[in-house]
């Protein structure tokens, strides 16, 4: 499938993962284990409890006749303050009638007075910024999901290509030999690639595994192509690679398509054939060697361009001291002559 060869990246795995756990830090922060508010104060109650809020200051009125606590009970309700006195003195119920004419008559003179705030009950500072920390929530979330479409869009595709630019810094552990130059096939009349590459190992790069962008003439991402490690032989550093893994990724194909290049030991040594013909399907590598891979919509073909196999205790052939391929890239209805 081709988000499980995404996955299989470092990078889109990295991805992938901390946009998981934000996703998942926020669902168990806002629904499974919420913040939890006490000490609400009156003029955030519902329209019920606010009327029995101040009914008890009416009624605690009556009885201490404090006119500054009474002032302060009824500012707390905020601008809902008149409308729900009014309530109470239009339907008194059981109350003391001249007790809430009484209560009315304080809280009506002292309307002109600075409303009280701490005193009366106010809302903590910390519950006055919930929207503003939800709404930086959300902002961070966005701005996340914008900049991973972008790496995922424009900068990881260039920067695997190696027609961009350089790397930040070299991951071989000794001197690569120069490149060759890429065959051009405006000059030989074939048909143009869409994308040419040329990768080279070298014994001694243990992490060896390039991988490159395959982009139309127009910038569009149609899919990707890599060589990398199959298996060693032996034992001891450097690793001895008696066989890659060379893969081709279409877009608009459901899988990936994969041939091992090894070495003529493993070629015709019948474990390792049987074995590493799970991973794909064999080939043995040889100078000037074709190897062609086809998904839906793209071809692949890589050319040995230079290869030289390893000297030591292991047997001949076994495994590569240098391996060159030029990858070249077609549409699928446009084969190289």
């Amino acid at each position: 499938m081709k988000i499980l060869d995404y996955l299989k990246k470092p990078v889109y795995a990295g991805l992938f993962g901390g946009l998981l756990g934000l996703i998942l830090g926020l669902v168990w922060a806002w629904g499974i284990q919420p913040v939890q508010w006490k000490d609400v104060p009156p003029s955030k109650l519902g329209s019920y409890y606010q009327e029995q809020y101040l009914r008890m200051a009416i009624d605690s009125y009556r009885v201490n006749t404090d006119d500054t606590l009474a002032i302060q009970r009824y500012q707390a309700l905020g601008e809902v303050g008149p409308t729900v006195l009014e309530t109470i003195q239009s339907n008194p119920g059981g109350q003391d009638v001249n007790a809430i004419l009484n209560f009315g008559d304080v809280v009506r003179e002292a309307a002109t007075l600075p409303t009280a705030t701490a005193a009366a009950g106010g809302e903590t500072p910390a519950k006055s910024r919930s929207w503003v920390s939800y709404t930086v929530i959300m902002g961070a979330v966005v701005l996340f999901a914008l900049v991973g479409f972008a790496i995922f869009r424009y900068v990881l595709p260039y920067a695997r290509n190696r027609g961009g630019a350089a790397p930040a810094a070299p991951r071989r552990t000794r001197e690569i030999p120069s490149q060759p130059e890429m065959a051009s096939y405006e000059t030989s009349g074939e048909e143009p690639p869409i994308s040419q590459f040329v990768t080279t190992y070298v014994l001694g790069d243990d992490l060896f595994d390039d991988s490159f962008s395959i982009d139309s003439p127009s910038g569009e991402f149609l899919g990707e192509c890599g060589i990398g490690i199959s298996e060693t032989i032996g034992v001891g550093e450097p690793k001895k690679v008696q066989a890659f893994e060379i893969w081709l990724f279409d877009k608009n194909d459901i899988q990936t398509v994969t041939k091992v290049l090894m070495s003529a030991h493993a070629f015709n040594d019948a474990a390792n054939f049987q074995r590493l013909q799970a991973k794909g399907e064999p080939v043995l590598v040889e100078p000037g060697k074709q190897i062609v891979l086809e998904t839906a919509a793209l071809q692949l073909v890589a050319t040995v361009s230079d290869m030289e196999y390893g000297q030591g205790a292991l047997p001949q052939e076994s495994y590569f001291d240098r391996l060159t391929l030029e990858i070249a890239v077609w549409p699928r209805t446009a084969t190289p002559a």
